[in-house]
């Protein structure tokens, strides 16, 4: 889809109130312009690379409405005491000194392909040669009965990192002794980290020394999830008795929750629990169902460039895109990002391009100190980013190795911020 300036005029007026006609923002000397839209591990990532590697020939904005982004990686780590939400979160003053990036803290709410503009909630068109989205994860309407976002203060979802964070952790702490938190699990494809099976072990951590009669109870559509063996032999070390799993051969699949009741019911089976973190279905940020590009829930691309597949001059990264084999992740998407800041600098700028490969790793906490991973490297095929080859970390390893784990996924945090922010 295409919105016109008399369309976006039209929602502007509707959504915001702003009646004046939007203020055109054009880059100067007549360089070429890049807008991103996002600032996460992807946005973020790209418009620093474009920046510092453009030798001055690519004017980047970035469009992000916080001003303090918090990281969605290592967000259960502060569920469960491991981290401070101050450590989580950054800003992009680093962005703006030392790179010259326009960094516009507002929401990008219109797309107009034809004449190539970004229209904000502002009132600012901004003009682009090319766009980036990377608007992270939206989600389906209507995926958990009697949920939705205005539900979410109530049973937060705490997939978008900071006070949605902070209000579950609060939760968690204010659980009567004895009391049950509950999670809905999202469907595959979700976003991960903040992984759920990972958040399962951090509030099991925080309920053992501060509620440790405490049960969770898990109601998950899904027959099985990525490292199972190691979280479920990790819980049984750690946590005996303390969690339940429901799989969609018991119900699982079936759920529907009330907020004002604090109710979970399972396949007719109501359940009255204390915290219900519900994680619903997820599809791409709406600014790309606002630009057309998405089909279905997600917005496809092609592996070498990150292109839309329905617009050239479009690209998306990160949660939002379907790309193939990697997963939804922060390592992903930065990944994913340095690939893309290297095919639209050389479009724009006649520099050379460089074959695309790509590599993930997810990293999770089960306890102090006993961390597991899985990953793997791609490469850009013409049909999609393909997996080549993977690893993941094994059942009954030694605490060495899953403290060395762990340590390696502290200095992997470190290394993405210093990636994205300088």
């Amino acid at each position: 889809m295409t919105l016109n300036r008399r369309a976006f005029v039209g929602s502007a007026v509707a959504a915001t109130g702003v009646l004046a006609a939007p203020m055109v923002m054009g880059a100067s000397h007549g360089r070429a312009k890049v807008v991103v839209v996002g600032g996460g591990a992807g946005g973020a990532t790209v418009a620093r690379y474009l920046a510092k590697d453009s030798n001055g020939e690519i004017d980047v904005t970035l469009i992000e409405p916080t001003r303090q982004y918090y990281t969605c990686f290592f967000s259960n780590l502060y569920l469960g005491g491991f981290r401070t939400i101050e450590s989580l979160g950054h800003s992009y003053g680093g962005l703006a000194a030392q790179y010259g990036i326009n960094v516009v803290h507002d929401w990008a709410i219109g797309v107009d392909r034809d004449a190539k503009t970004v229209s904000t909630a502002g009132g600012y068109m901004l003009p682009y040669d090319r766009l980036i989205l990377s608007p992270g994860i939206d989600f389906v309407e209507g995926a958990v009965a009697g949920w939705d976002v205005a539900a979410q203060n109530k049973m937060p979802h705490a997939y978008k990192a900071g006070s949605q964070s902070e209000l579950l952790k609060a939760q968690i702490e204010a659980m009567p002794q004895g009391g049950t938190y509950a999670m809905v699990a999202p469907p595959n494809p979700f976003r991960c980290p903040p992984g759920p099976y990972e958040r399962v072990s951090m509030v099991a951590h925080l309920l053992k020394q501060i509620n440790p009669t405490a049960k969770i109870l898990i109601a998950d559509p899904k027959e099985a999830f990525s490292k199972q063996g190691l979280f479920e032999e990790g819980w049984n070390t750690h946590y005996a008795g303390m969690i339940e799993r429901i799989g969609p051969d018991f119900g699982g699949a079936n759920v529907e929750v009330d907020p004002e009741a604090m109710t979970l019911s399972i396949d007719g089976d109501v359940n009255n629990v204390d915290v219900c973190n519900v994680i619903p279905a997820m599809k791409a940020g709406r600014i790309a169902d606002i630009a057309g590009i998405t089909e279905g829930n997600w917005a496809p691309v092609n592996a070498a460039d990150l292109s839309s597949k329905m617009d050239a001059n479009i690209h998306v990264l990160g949660d939002a895109c379907a790309q193939g084999d990697m997963p939804k992740s922060g390592f992903s998407a930065n990944s994913q990002a340095k690939v893309c800041a290297n095919a639209v600098r050389g479009v724009l700028t006649g520099s050379t391009v460089f074959p695309a490969r790509f590599a993930n790793t997810c990293w999770s906490l089960i306890d102090t100190n006993d961390g597991v991973k899985v990953g793997a490297t791609y490469e850009a095929t013409d049909e999609k980013i393909a997996k080549v080859d993977g690893f993941i970390s094994e059942t009954g390893e030694s605490a060495q190795v899953r403290q060395a784990t762990f340590e390696e996924s502290v200095g992997w945090y470190d290394g993405i911020a210093a990636d994205m922010f300088g």
